[in-house]
């Protein structure tokens, strides 16, 4: 089978011939997410590096035993023809949905449902700030968070981002130097660094922080007196982790999560698919700052 193989920080992703993929839960991919941590693994900057030579790609929709599923390789490798996946991490696409909106679904709605519907109050009376709100996890708070009624701004880089978050719900879009005049009641952040501090200046007494990512930076450690004096809180989530500890709880925010997208409440922003063979261009894109919406690999 072909797979894309990264053999040192830095290099090169190379459309290799690799052994197939083996057992009894082998996934004929259709077609395979691109998340910010295949950069960073790629950067040498994630915090858990695996071992090199490596196959990156931690999600994948395709084809398994008559079903067409969604589902989370067992140690990534997802950038391939063929993936061994976990069946505790194994969904039903929902009638009439694509591989790629497949792609793009698990890991961006799950780090966007489970701090929105667990973590922090949302409700009808609620402001939520989401940052990057045209990327794949802004997009999928935007929608969530107007399902739970509330009132969203996002926030993106350019004129087409801004555009494009309002296309996923949000009712305002600004950019990022627009952000200190606002007061709002959470914040849902996977940019981190001064992005994050400066947002917590704008968070309402008992408002709070979520911080998702760091795409912009690690985060600097608020002062607990600050944020007592301030009534307000930080909240984190880590998904892998997450995953680990209480797998019971994230498969039943899987499973809400499908029934809303086969409802047709949610739907997976597919910004781009490119070819297996050109993840180094969809790498690219990525880390253009250009896209919007889940980029997806299609072998």
């Amino acid at each position: 089978m072909k797979a894309v193989v990264l053999r040192e920080v830095g290099g090169d992703l190379t459309l290799e011939d690799v052994p197939d993929a083996e057992g009894e839960n082998v996934v004929d991919v259709r077609a395979a997410g691109v998340n910010f941590a295949d950069i960073l693994i790629r950067r040498g900057l994630y915090p858990q590096m695996p071992d090199l030579p490596h196959v990156l790609g931690n999600e994948v929709a395709g084809d398994l035993g008559g079903r067409r599923v969604v589902a989370l390789p067992r140690s990534a490798g997802g950038y391939a023809e063929l993936v061994d996946i976990d069946p505790k991490w194994t969904f039903d696409l929902p009638v009439g949905a694509s591989y790629a909106g497949g792609a793009a679904f698990l890991t961006t709605y799950l780090t966007a449902y489970i701090p929105l519907r667990w973590q922090v109050r949302v409700t009808s009376a609620s402001t939520v700030l989401v940052h990057a709100g045209s990327g794949g996890v802004g997009s999928a708070a935007i929608q969530l968070a107007k399902l739970l009624g509330a009132h969203v701004v996002a926030t993106a880089s350019s004129d087409e981002k801004r555009a494009y978050a309002r296309e996923q719900g949000a009712d305002e879009a600004v950019g990022y130097d627009e952000i200190d005049s606002l007061s709002v009641d959470v914040v849902i952040d996977p940019v981190g660094g001064e992005v994050f501090t400066r947002s917590l200046a704008i968070l309402k007494p008992l408002g709070n922080i979520v911080a998702i990512g760091f795409t912009g930076g690690l985060w600097q450690d608020p002062s607990v007196q600050w944020l007592v004096g301030r009534n307000v809180g930080v909240q984190g989530l880590f998904l892998g982790r997450l995953m680990k500890h209480d797998p019971q709880f994230v498969r039943g925010c899987a499973d809400e999560l499908l029934e809303l997208w086969a409802k047709g409440e949610i739907e997976p922003a597919v910004g781009a698919t490119f070819p297996l063979a050109d993840a180094s261009g969809a790498h690219a894109l990525i880390e253009s700052r250009k896209h919007v919406g889940k980029v997806v690999l299609e072998p």
